[in-house]
């Protein structure tokens, strides 16, 4: 019998009638069972969140600090447990999972720090005469419960990036995590129930997609803190009212190669960020635009890394490209990909199926308006295309209607600042691919890719309001 998951609700274990399997992409079998939150339990949450928030606004920083840290601790502990469940439950390679566990307890870690240094300011308002005699001091607050709302690809490190910067702002959270991973989620709020944090002010819910409109919907959340699709984020914001609304969503990302770049270095760090988890990032490199001139050379290089990836079982430690999350997945990815040879693409390699496995992919002679261009297409696939002047690489990667984030390999510096002030992206990396992230530097895209920032900092100004406090001395 598959290990029982309750589901948390305001710090209470709950379970429900509706259970839930949780199945192991790779091989079908089933990793645990969890259940549903149905109205009742998403009520009762909501209410706790609600209900706490008295008690989280008043908690001084150094108290929220500690928290923090509590729950980085915690994940150290239980560091393999969690990695081997993101695994299980996901299919990301086990190294992979090790990778995202440690950012993780950086993610709690660094929240932590943030906690302590709650920025202020204080300024004169005597710069007119109006305004002689008086002092503006500005402090952030805690806006109130936020919802957080995940996928399936970082089951612990994005739901991090949710509950982190709510609990180091002094907001209560209510997670509902993806429906293919939410064990890990799950996992997390043991420790966090342990933390030290008022118990009713964590909740994570499993539930189904119509109740969690209808939480996005709800007046007592202060701001939804959305992670996934375009289509879904956008439909969400326009049900969320009067609250705060953050979208991390999709992207097609770019990445350029231009002729003065190192080459061998270019291909190793594409190959990561294209194949990387099966291609099942939001910032994974999706189009590679090469300069004319090295276009060949790169293709070669490029090749022989990408069919050299092991693929298969996600819990052999040297599998490089595990399971796509679903077979409906490998399905829409194989006819995407016959969509466009069948409009006159060539596959230089790859494609063919084992299971919910795909060997990487690489397309050429694509055009920008083939579904592997010009759609989000979260797997293990990418299209190569030569350019001739870097105005016609950028104009390229600008040619999309998402823009999370791009990455340039040049050693001119010109170039670089060409691209930064050029691209219509949330972050530019140069001498790196559009997959490179630290969990601490602002993050998040324009266009179809989203509305407002992570990254530690940002997200807690994102989940508080500065107040204003104007003092009046005339006498002075």
């Amino acid at each position: 019998m598959a290990k029982q998951y309750p589901i948390l609700v305001g710090g209470r274990a709950v379970t429900t009638s509706e259970e839930v399997q949780v199945k192991n992409p790779y091989d079908q079998t089933v990793v645990g069972a969890t259940c549903l939150a149905g109205e009742a339990e998403a009520e009762e949450a909501i209410a706790c969140a609600a209900a706490s928030f008295a008690d989280t606004r008043k908690m001084p920083p150094m108290d929220r600090a500690t928290v923090l840290q509590n729950i980085a601790s915690g994940i150290a502990q239980r560091a393999e447990e969690m990695a081997q469940m993101i695994t299980l439950e996901a299919g990301k390679p086990l190294l992979n999972a090790r990778q995202e566990v440690q950012r993780s307890v950086f993610t709690f870690q660094y929240a932590a720090e943030e906690a302590k240094r709650p920025a202020g300011e204080i300024i004169p308002l005597d710069i007119h005469p109006l305004g002689k005699g008086h002092t503006c001091f500005v402090k952030r607050f805690p806006i109130g419960p936020v919802l957080g709302i995940t996928p399936f690809n970082f089951p612990l490190n994005l739901v991090a990036h949710k509950v982190a910067p709510a609990i180091a702002a002094g907001n209560p959270i209510v997670m509902k995590p993806a429906p293919q991973a939410p064990l890990t989620a799950l996992l997390l709020g043991e420790i966090i129930k342990n933390s030290g944090w008022p118990v009713k002010a964590f909740s994570a819910i499993p539930t189904t997609n119509g109740i969690a409109e209808r939480m996005a919907a709800d007046e007592r959340f202060k701001m939804l803190s959305f992670t996934g699709s375009s289509a879904v984020g956008w439909r969400l914001k326009n049900k969320a009212g009067k609250k705060k609304v953050t979208l991390e969503l999709g992207g097609n990302a770019g990445a350029i190669v231009h002729s003065d770049a190192n080459l061998e270095y270019a291909a190793e760090r594409i190959t990561a960020g294209g194949f990387g988890y099966a291609g099942q990032t939001c910032i994974s490199v999706q189009r590679i635009f090469v300069q004319e001139t090295v276009y060949e050379s790169f293709k070669a290089i490029f090749l022989k890394k990408v069919v050299a990836l092991k693929t298969g079982n996600p819990m052999d430690e040297t599998t490089a490209v595990g399971p796509l999350i679903s077979l409906r997945d490998v399905h829409r990815i194989e006819e995407w990909i016959k969509e466009a040879v069948a409009d006159g693409a060539k596959l230089l390699c790859g494609g063919d199926v084992n299971g919910s496995v795909m060997a990487p992919a690489v397309l050429e002679n694509t055009t920008a308006r083939m579904k592997v261009n010009c759609m989000e297409l979260f797997g293990p696939v990418v299209t190569l295309t030569p350019y001739g002047r870097i105005e016609d690489a950028l104009t390229a990667v600008n040619g999309s209607d998402f823009g999370l984030q791009a990455g340039i390999f040049t050693n001119d510096l010109k170039i670089a600042f060409m691209a930064w002030e050029t691209l219509d992206v949330g972050g530019v990396n140069i001498g790196n691919v559009p997959t490179f992230r630290m969990d601490h530097m602002p993050y998040g895209g324009v266009k179809n890719s989203g509305l407002g920032r992570e990254g530690l900092r940002w997200a807690i100004e994102e989940m508080t309001e500065p107040r204003n406090m104007v003092i009046n001395l005339p006498d002075l």
